[in-house]
């Protein structure tokens, strides 16, 4: 079943390395290749902390003049799809153009009409511009940049498997995103990665973070053994709940 409003409400409290720490003890992907970001992507709006939604996918190409002509109703046919699906919602959007930044898919007017349609924010592998009127619209983006102008921006396809930063995002995936990256959750991950999450950042307040900040007062050979022993610590308590150790 998918995650219902709360649990989504409660992933958003902590930041995407923690749910990625909760994530790899729970997953059976490979988590130094698959999920995250594989390129530097940029949080134009880190003040607004994370975000997290299921993923509404489209693909545009702006250099492009002829996709303007082809489908003369792409943008209506488009907002209708993503009417049509389960919020909250990020638009992940592929720029088929890259490198290039050709033009921007977000400003303005864009960001304030997907906010009407439940969307929260945007994973761009592109740019933005009208980045004031955005964060005023309450639409965050991670992106690759900015531009000054929008070219021919206009849908080209959507509802598809798209690549941004070098990582994949199926239609629906659960995305959790902010100032560090994103992660592409799978669908088999979801149902445990709150509790993993919550579990993993206490055990880290219990054992490592104490031992390190607990170093008045002692020499150093003292600390060091310290540390060792919380990092022994971590990892039972994370083999005993997960069958993982962990990080350390």
């Amino acid at each position: 079943m998918p995650l219902d409003h709360a649990t989504l409400l409660q992933l958003k409290r902590w930041n995407t390395p923690t749910i990625f720490n909760g994530w790899e003890q729970i997953t059976g992907a490979d988590i130094g290749r698959d999920g995250f970001n594989c390129e530097p992507v940029t949080d134009f709006m880190p003040e607004m902390g994370p975000m997290v939604g299921r993923a509404v996918t489209v693909r545009f190409e702006p250099s492009k003049k002829d996709h303007v002509a082809r489908n003369p109703r792409a943008w209506s046919e488009y907002r209708s799809y993503v009417a049509s699906q389960p919020g909250p919602k990020i638009v992940v959007v592929q720029d088929l153009d890259k490198p290039r930044l050709a033009g921007a898919f977000w400003g303005e007017v864009n960001s304030n009409i997907h906010r009407a349609l439940g969307c929260v924010g945007s994973i761009i592998d592109g740019g933005i511009r009208d980045l004031d009127e955005m964060r005023n619209a309450g639409f965050k983006a991670l992106a690759r940049g900015m531009c000054v102008g929008h070219g021919y921006s206009v849908p080209v396809e959507w509802g598809v498997e798209v690549e941004v930063f070098g990582r994949a995002v199926r239609p629906g995936q659960l995305i959790h995103a902010d100032k560090h990256g994103f992660l592409a959750i799978p669908s088999e991950d979801e149902e445990r990665l709150l509790e993993a999450a919550v579990f993993m950042d206490a055990n880290e307040c219990r054992t490592l973070i104490p031992a390190a900040r607990g170093s008045s007062g002692i020499t150093t050979d003292e600390l060091l053994a310290r540390i060792d022993a919380a990092g022994e610590a971590f990892g039972k308590a994370a083999q005993k709940k997960f069958g993982k150790k962990g990080e350390w």
